[in-house]
């Protein structure tokens, strides 16, 4: 466990590196994070409002689905297709610009919008499977899926920035230098999301703790430390949107080239992927 986390701090380290270099790279999380949340917002308050899935989820309630996976997914992929973008130039020697990612996701559009399609279509399947009431078997399926799936687009944006090919082959290009890079070890993924889970459960721990201390003192500040917290685990979220875009425009470029980038060498990415 603790050569998985070892291994895990040192791939952090290795793209914060890289975003020290270019700081304008976490405007890309910022925007994509303030635009979820207003999709999140134009839809919940109707769907609230109108008490559209007082019945169950039904018809009605898998097209308000998709339509909210769709327009999640489309603002999602396009913000990470422009940080993996500005990523990149930084990763062979230039020096991006934010509007360098954001035109590069504009030319990539037609297939982003393809790609979030997909995804949608995939998020509302895999949501019915999990929401299946007392059917543990198919919840676990449902589960099993989403883990294969979240594998086999883990390069999707990487190569859709880099490819002139529509969403369809980029999620085969994607299962196939998976495969043919890091073979059946390309499972039980240890990385920065595990790394940034053990992190964030400690600060939320650390807040809860720090909040009821204060409360002890005055509401006020309780408030006021509860407030500090929430806005640290923000902040760390966007840290690791940003250093995850980054890792896998690193990983993209070895699998294409067996070369880690600069920032990466020493980080033995062939192992990547490790086995539980």
């Amino acid at each position: 466990m603790f050569e998985k986390f070892s291994r895990s701090w040192g791939l952090i380290k290795a793209s914060a590196s890289v975003l020290r270099a270019d700081k304008e790279l976490m405007l890309f999380p910022i925007l994509s994070s303030l635009a979820t949340l207003l999709v999140l917002a134009t839809f919940a308050l109707p769907v609230f409002a109108l008490k559209l899935f007082a019945d169950g989820f039904n018809v009605f309630g898998a097209v308000i689905g998709f339509a909210f996976y769709f327009c999640q997914y489309s603002v999602i992929v396009f913000f990470n297709s422009a940080l993996v973008a500005a990523a990149t130039i930084r990763l062979e020697g230039g020096d991006p610009t934010f509007s360098d990612g954001i035109r590069a996701a504009k030319a990539r559009l037609p297939a982003i919008l393809g790609y979030a399609a997909i995804a949608a279509t995939v998020g509302v399947l895999l949501q019915s499977l999990k929401n299946r009431d007392n059917n543990v078997i198919v919840r676990m399926i449902g589960s099993g899926l989403g883990m294969a799936w979240t594998l086999a687009t883990f390069l999707v944006v990487p190569v859709l920035v880099n490819r002139e090919i529509g969403p369809v082959d980029a999620l085969k290009e994607s299962v196939v230098l998976l495969k043919k890079t890091w073979g059946e070890n390309a499972i039980g993924n240890v990385g920065i999301g595990a790394a940034f889970s053990l992190i964030t459960t400690f600060v939320v721990l650390l807040g809860i703790l720090a909040t009821f201390l204060a409360w002890q003192a005055s509401m006020a500040l309780a408030i006021g430390v509860a407030a500090a917290f929430l806005i640290g685990v923000l902040v760390l979220g966007v840290t690791q949107a940003a250093l995850s875009g980054i890792y896998s425009a690193a990983l993209y470029r070895y699998a294409v080239s067996h070369e880690a980038p600069a920032e990466f060498r020493g980080m033995a990415l062939e192992s990547a992927f490790a086995p539980k």
